[in-house]
């Protein structure tokens, strides 16, 4: 039992370090950053792009359900053109943690939603494409509601739980940013 519980006890520090690693402005992992690339050329079919940080006052940052920082939220230029953001973010499933990336057109429209990496043995479903494609309809203001809003996924439970609170707070946090023309 005590070996059980430095297990667990490891797994959350293990799981706080790594989330803090990112939103403290260590960046994104390389291979994180490679797939967010791909769904990019894919969303926007293009070859060649980049991406810009998005300035975010301390104070307003501060009042957001979600963490924004220089790594996670930038604008995507095609061209010296806005076509488009992306958010990477990463939400606790049962025991562990799955990272994912939204992508929006220029007026914040959810494009692509995709789970880039899932790390638990149960619970997968919650990156089909067909299942995430309910969250493409949501507005800013918008609060959608697991089970009712957002259809459960027998044996992912936790994972979609947390996908559809995530997507709920990232909108809010979105709709923020807006009011106080930061977007």
């Amino acid at each position: 039992m005590v070996f059980m519980y430095r297990f667990s006890f490891m797994r959350k520090v293990i799981f706080i370090l790594g989330f803090t690693a990112i939103f403290l402005g260590f960046g994104i992992p390389p291979k994180m950053e490679k797939k967010i690339d791909k769904e990019i050329i894919n969303v926007f079919e293009v070859k060649d792009f980049y991406k810009e940080v998005v300035v975010i006052d301390q104070t307003i940052e501060s009042t957001l359900p979600i963490r924004f920082n220089q790594d996670n939220f930038k604008k995507i230029l095609i061209n010296d053109d806005h076509v488009g953001y992306f958010y990477f973010g990463i939400a606790p499933s049962k025991t562990d943690t799955f990272d994912y990336v939204v992508i929006f057109d220029q007026n914040l429209i959810i494009k692509k939603i995709k789970i880039l990496a899932y790390r638990e043995d149960y619970g997968m479903e919650i990156g089909s494409k067909r299942w995430l494609k309910q969250f493409y309809s949501l507005k800013k203001t918008d609060q959608v509601i697991y089970g009712q809003d957002i259809k459960a996924i027998s044996g992912a439970t936790i994972s979609a739980q947390s996908m559809t609170n995530a997507m709920n707070k990232l909108m809010h946090s979105i709709e923020i940013l807006q009011e106080n023309n930061l977007l």
